[in-house]
């Protein structure tokens, strides 16, 4: 066996360089920060990087550009009408729709577990869980809305004091405003003090939810006649599946016109331009303070919305327009100009943040960390999903197809996603689709078992289909103000 000579220079740069790797691994790294933006009731084709060329958010392209887009991100659903409250439960606890309700009390949430991992955590905003969870998952919080919804000039904020309690409301202006204000106060904050910690900011708008009432400046922004209308708008949801006038579909008189769908888009538009120019402000305010460069962020909604799809204006349905919505993340470590068709749930992105930043996983979860799919180890982590809303309606959906089922009424609605994405052409009760509904059908009642949802494929009472919309009377709620009254509301 021959005995291997080094050179003496060569051997005293391996050695250099070993060295140089034990010191490296050594060092400790350093966390990111996070920085997790929410909106409220915005569908995933309401952005300028999915495709809409009438709809302008240059700075949420931006995040996308800088970071990863997941195409294909779905709120798993709701046990009430107002689909925004599970869907933050879910986002909160990382945990799947039969396994969490909308009052987080007792639960570990996502803000807890950055706080136990040495984050600091900020938050503003909406917070739909309760308040006493707001308190034992925030270290500091600033003008935080308790509830679902108010009138976006009259918000009831409330201040986190130092014991961790939760003010009276204060009101305050528009609040899309308001809580961009407190973050970027808070991030002032932040970049004065120590910072020994990373941050967890949290900030959870309002917009772009009803009321349809932007700030007088982004009135007009959009003129109605240049919005085209959805490729599956109709004057009427085609059959009564048991939901058809929820709160959010008093928003506007049957039939839906072509320039009453036009304008609550116009409006729609408006506040999610407002919300993106504000989102702005909070990104530069990161570069100013020398604190971008380590942040993680992540923008995201709770649920999407019909706005004139399928004869439908709110989310408590299961067609794509109401369960699909944003998400995307960017920062250290996240490649950019990705775009992933995984599919993926809004409560996959607590563990997902977790591994990003190097946390522990957390426990007794449903979500799955997309951090391969993120680097591009993985394609996805599940082969279909699973959707729900109350007892109405139940759907799966693969790469492909997809099932909606509605017990009550024994119906059923089977979509090719791929060639029919405005879910236009029913195949469902065709020969020759017969084995994939059998197939969905079967996936559907797997999915059931699994999550533990008890509701039967059939109701034992079959409820009618036909319903005369026309006969439905427009009520108005407490939170919309003059502008929408006037505009929407008046005869």
């Amino acid at each position: 066996m021959k005995k291997i000579l080094y050179p003496v220079f060569a051997l005293s740069v391996l050695l250099f360089s070993f060295g140089q790797q034990q010191h490296h691994m050594k060092q400790p790294k350093k966390r990111p920060n996070v920085l997790f933006i929410f909106a409220d009731d915005q569908r995933a084709d309401a952005l300028g990087v999915a495709g809409n060329k009438i709809l302008k958010t240059p700075n949420i392209d931006q995040i996308a550009s800088n970071g990863t887009r997941f195409a294909n991100c779905y709120v798993m659903g709701g046990h009430i009408g107002a689909i925004c409250a599970p869907s933050r439960g879910m986002l909160m606890s990382g945990k799947s729709l039969f396994h969490v309700y909308d009052v987080l009390k007792g639960v570990h949430t996502m803000p807890m577990h950055f706080d136990e991992n040495g984050y600091e955590t900020f938050g503003t905003g909406k917070w739909h869980n309760g308040a006493e969870t707001f308190e034992a998952s925030f270290q500091k919080g600033k003008t935080v809305m308790l509830g679902g919804m108010s009138d976006h000039f009259q918000v009831p904020v409330r201040d986190l004091d130092g014991n961790r309690k939760l003010g009276e409301p204060v009101v305050k202006g528009f609040s899309t405003d308001v809580f961009t204000s407190s973050a970027i106060s808070y991030l002032d904050e932040y970049a004065k003090g120590e910072k020994s910690k990373p941050f967890f900011c949290y900030i959870a708008y309002t917009a772009p939810h009803d009321p349809r009432s932007p700030r007088a400046d982004y009135i007009g922004m959009y003129a109605d006649k240049d919005i085209p209308l959805p490729g599956n708008f109709k004057k009427f949801h085609p059959f009564n599946f048991g939901e058809m006038q929820v709160r959010d579909e008093n928003l506007a008189a049957w039939p839906r016109t072509p320039e009453i769908v036009q304008a609550t888009l116009a409006d729609y538009y408006a506040l999610i331009s407002h919300l993106d120019a504000k989102i702005g402000e909070v990104i530069q305010s990161l570069k100013d303070k020398g604190l971008y460069e380590n942040t993680i962020i992540v923008y995201a909604a709770d649920n999407g919305l019909a706005v004139g799809s399928h004869g439908l204006l709110g989310k408590q349905s299961l067609y794509e327009h109401s369960m699909k919505v944003p998400f995307i993340i960017a920062g250290p470590g996240i490649p950019k100009k990705q775009v992933s068709e995984a599919l993926v749930y809004l409560y996959d992105i607590f563990p997902t943040l977790a591994d990003v930043t190097g946390l522990p996983d957390p426990k007794a979860i449903d979500g799955l960390s997309l951090a391969d799919v993120i680097s591009g180890k993985s394609k996805g982590v599940r082969q279909s999903l699973f959707t729900a809303y109350r007892h109405f309606v139940r759907a799966v959906r693969d790469n492909e197809w997809k099932l909606i089922r509605y017990p009550e009424r024994d119906y059923t609605q089977l979509f090719n996603l791929k060639k029919d994405p405005l879910e236009l052409d029913n195949l469902a009760g065709k020969k020759a689709f017969a084995y994939k509904e059998q197939q969905l059908k079967n996936l559907l009642i797997k999915w059931q078992k699994q999550t533990g949802d008890t509701l039967s494929y059939t109701a034992k009472n079959i409820l009618p289909l036909a319903y005369n919309p026309e006969l439905f009377e427009q009520v108005m709620d407490k939170n919309q103000p003059k502008y929408t009254e006037e505009k929407y509301f008046k005869k």
